[in-house]
């Protein structure tokens, strides 16, 4: 159906290119059938048929929707978990272009156009579970704070610290969780963390002495040498693949493409953690 999730997932990832979907008015008229298709393809299907008239002599196509190969449709074989996951999708998509917008990257209508997604979907942000969990959690602590919902549906945090940015601290009790590792347990000896922040901040001129994922994952990865819960906790990482995840503050570059590697769904709040 033309107001499928599926398809307005569809709008959602393509609203900076102003793409929507459309009853194909060709393949109706044709066959008396009604299908959706986009607007792209609908604009552009006179052209072709022209070109084809030109060279063969006449069009094989009668439609837009007789070019189209996509056969994603068929593949459903359970359609609420695929309207769930598009639901999602939209929201993931909204929160991207408030981003992009703080980075002057997107207009106001792309915003506007995800919003009126988001009600056509009838969802909000609170539909997100992390999203809810990391805000409350940020006000109650008065810092960053990122959730992440683990496959089982149970959901870990991690904020600031001294030593620890929050994708680091929420990365570091995700796979102790994950590893049934006690939150107790100090995963990366202070052997490891202090020479890293000492090479960043004297040498390197960083303000910043806490550790990002990556310098975490390589600390991690030197302790598990000899460390066996460490080695254990490293273990967990592909576990992480598909999870979701949300930051009350813009991340860092080099954190977001961690989140990324490990193919965690994250998004955030559009708002810089310092001036």
């Amino acid at each position: 159906p033309l107001k499928h999730p599926v398809n307005m997932a569809y709008e959602a990832a393509t609203a900076d290119l102003q793409d929507v979907n459309m009853i194909d008015p060709f393949h109706l008229e044709a066959y008396g059938v009604t299908t959706v298709n986009y607007n792209r393809d609908v604009e552009i299907y006179p052209v072709l048929a022209a070109i084809f008239e030109g060279i063969y002599g006449y069009c094989p196509y009668k439609s837009p929707t007789d070019m189209g190969v996509n056969m994603a449709g068929n593949c459903i074989c359970d359609d609420e978990v695929c309207c769930e996951a598009s639901r999602q999708e939209i929201i993931r998509r909204y929160y991207q272009s408030l981003n992009r917008m703080v980075k002057d990257e997107a207009t106001k209508q792309e915003v506007y156009t995800l919003e009126l997604l988001m009600k056509q979907a009838k969802v909000s942000v609170n539909d997100r579970r992390v999203v809810t969990v990391a805000k409350q959690v940020a006000e109650e602590r008065q810092c960053a704070v990122i959730a992440l919902e683990l496959e089982d549906g149970s959901i870990v945090t991690g904020k600031t610290t001294d030593l620890l940015g929050p994708a680091s601290a929420v990365l570091l009790n995700a796979i102790k969780a994950l590893g049934n590792i006690a939150d107790e347990m100090h995963l990366i000896s202070p052997t490891y963390i202090n020479p890293i922040q000492n090479l960043k901040t004297k040498f390197l001129g960083s303000s910043n002495p806490r550790l990002h994922m990556d310098e975490v994952l390589i600390a991690l990865s030197m302790c598990a040498a000899t460390d066996s819960l460490a080695k254990l906790a490293l273990s967990q990482l592909p576990k992480l693949k598909g999870c979701q995840a949300h930051s009350t503050v813009m991340l860092t570059e080099g954190d977001f493409k961690i989140f990324k590697k490990l193919g965690i769904e994250l998004t955030n709040e559009p708002i810089y953690e310092t001036k």
